[in-house]
């Protein structure tokens, strides 16, 4: 039976891309798109998909909101997360989810494929590991909810305002900026941006 794949980038290009590749690579002719986590959510409810194929960080947010509840309601729907995010950081706050796959956009081409070929057969993984250049990333220890405020605070956002976004209470919101800062070691929003620009942690 042939997968019934989304596709969530808020780039048009890598989306097209990607369809491409599944399609003269692998053969699959049922893809969709999405550039967004509303998108996204609508798409899950319109079809019934047996493959995503998503980034963390898209138009309206980040991914990390939305796959606690992908999760738990479509708990069959294999996931692949395909991102210049680095995988020490992501991808373990991503396994309680049981998001298994984690594919880096900065691999060779005949690597991508190799790993999709992995992702669709339901071959395990290889293990991620850590970037020697870099040892000791700061991030990795962050937690999924402490990564979705991470993305917040780097563009900005004050504490009301994520608040809003994400329906908690500013106390909450407050508790977990002072569990990144302590866990990063930053010691302002200066610093922190700077470690993530060091550590490729876009957002």
């Amino acid at each position: 039976m042939e997968p019934h794949i989304l596709i969530v980038d808020d780039h048009s290009m890598i989306r097209k891309g990607l369809k491409i590749y599944l399609q003269l690579n692998l053969g699959y002719t049922n893809i969709s798109e999405a550039a967004t986590c509303g998108e996204l959510m609508k798409e899950l409810l319109r079809k019934d998909y047996t493959h995503l194929i998503l980034d963390i960080v898209v138009a309206d947010g980040s991914t990390l909101e939305v796959i606690p509840n992908i999760a738990r309601v479509y708990p069959k729907l294999k996931i692949l997360i395909f991102s210049m995010q680095p995988a020490e950081v992501y991808g373990e706050a991503l396994k309680q989810w049981g998001v298994r796959y984690y594919l880096s956009k900065s691999l060779g081409e005949d690597e991508i494929i190799h790993r999709l070929r992995q992702f669709f057969d339901d071959e395990l993984p290889p293990a991620h590991h850590q970037d020697s250049r870099k040892p000791g990333n700061p991030f990795s220890a962050l937690t999924s909810r402490e990564l979705e405020i991470l993305h917040y605070l780097l563009k900005g956002m004050g504490t009301k305002e994520m608040a809003e976004i994400l329906n908690l209470k500013m106390s909450t919101i407050s508790t977990i900026k002072t569990r990144i800062y302590e866990k990063t070691g930053a010691g302002n929003i200066k610093e922190l941006m700077e470690l993530a620009t060091l550590y490729n942690v876009n957002y």
